[in-house]
């Protein structure tokens, strides 16, 4: 069995992190999907998805290494060529990746105690997101 389904989200710009675990539990529950996977994929060069443990600390360190890894800066090709500011982002996203894959077991997401799923904007201005979420299994 095959199900799909999509999360619209507005987002306010870079750092923007929505914990969307309830969106995708929903559409696994939907589905009737007992056991399989659960794909969450984010349509765009510049989101991503992953998971972490959805705390204050953590919402504000990972976006602070994200621009240590990959800084705001002028000297990026991306940004010479475009000179549209966010050359950074779409590295950003291009790193975190653009999708993720959870087991479900019982008709369950398989994840840890502390574990969300989330959607982060590595863009510099608000965006609207679509987030398509595929069920398969049995």
């Amino acid at each position: 069995m095959v199900y799909q389904s999509r999360i619209e989200l507005r987002t306010s710009g870079q750092r923007d992190i929505h914990d969307i675990t309830d969106q995708v539990q929903a559409a696994v529950s939907e589905s009737g999907v007992r056991t399989g996977t659960v794909n969450v994929f984010n349509v765009g060069s510049t989101g991503c998805i992953g998971t972490i443990e959805m705390e204050p600390g953590l919402r504000e360190d990972l976006p602070d290494l994200l621009d240590k890894i990959a800084p705001p800066s002028r000297q990026w090709g991306h940004e010479r060529t475009w000179h549209d500011g966010n050359a950074h982002s779409h590295l950003q996203a291009t790193l975190m990746g653009p999708s993720l894959t959870v087991p479900v077991a019982d008709g369950r997401l398989v994840l840890g105690t502390w574990q969300q799923v989330f959607h982060l904007e590595c863009d510099i201005k608000p965006r609207h997101r679509t987030v398509i979420i595929t069920v398969n299994g049995d």
